[in-house]
């Protein structure tokens, strides 16, 4: 038996995630709404699994996959659509939070982010490229945030969701507001709510962003497995 998080974004969108997925999506394959998220995923490599993927490719240009590396070697990317890009991630968990020490002075309020927030959201993400993010990205949330004089100028919040996991997504911050302790502060809000559920947390960033994987490590997380992340072209 595969661990949940081996797939996760099949397990998310066939399960918990289920109702932000297309109306032509189904049991070999899955693809999110286009303005919710980039990603889809097969059930399996199995003919009829690889099919119905490239049908959703298709049909929803534009989408995203994250598998295992050993997976994609299995055979989970669709037939007859181009890949555009590949990036190596590493998927980190954590099922405690380290402790905070003496905790840096915000000046600005965590509060929670809501539908008039979108499209500040929006931009913030557009700017800072914190991973895939469209205009309803924020429905998958909670997504929470600071303001400075009403202007959103950091955020961070839950994406993926499987069995026993929830994941830490959207995490950045204004290039004039870094080094303030936005991103650990915004991270702890959001990981503390989720391990007070029972889950953990995991989340997926960049394998070649060494000083980002060491920021996860000092709020607690752990490497877990490598990943891939495969952006489709246009078939």
């Amino acid at each position: 038996m595969t661990h949940p998080l081996d797939r996760a974004v099949f397990n998310a969108l066939t399960t918990r995630l289920s109702r932000f997925t297309t109306a032509d999506s189904g049991p070999d394959a899955a693809r999110l709404d286009p303005e919710v998220g980039v990603f889809l995923a097969a059930a399996d490599g199995s003919a009829a699994s690889r099919e119905a993927l490239g049908v959703l490719a298709r049909l929803h240009p534009g989408g995203g996959l994250v598998e295992r590396e050993a997976g994609l070697m299995a055979g989970v990317l669709p037939e007859g659509v181009p890949v555009a890009a590949q990036v190596a991630l590493v998927q980190m968990t954590a099922t405690a939070l380290t402790p905070a020490g003496s905790a840096q002075r915000l000046d600005g309020a965590i509060e929670v982010l809501g539908e008039a927030d979108a499209p500040a959201m929006l931009a913030l993400a557009t700017l800072t490229k914190p991973g895939p993010f469209r205009s309803r990205t924020r429905e998958l949330g909670p997504f929470v945030g600071i303001k400075q004089d009403g202007v959103l100028v950091a955020m961070a919040g839950r994406r993926l969701r499987v069995d026993g996991f929830t994941e830490l997504s959207g995490v950045c911050t204004h290039p004039d507001h870094r080094g303030k302790g936005y991103a650990a502060a915004l991270s702890r809000a959001v990981v503390s709510e989720i391990l007070v559920t029972g889950e953990a947390a995991f989340l997926h960033a960049f394998a070649d962003h060494e000083a980002t994987i060491a920021f996860y490590r000092g709020l607690g997380f752990e490497t877990r497995a490598r990943m891939i992340y495969t952006s489709l072209g246009e078939a």
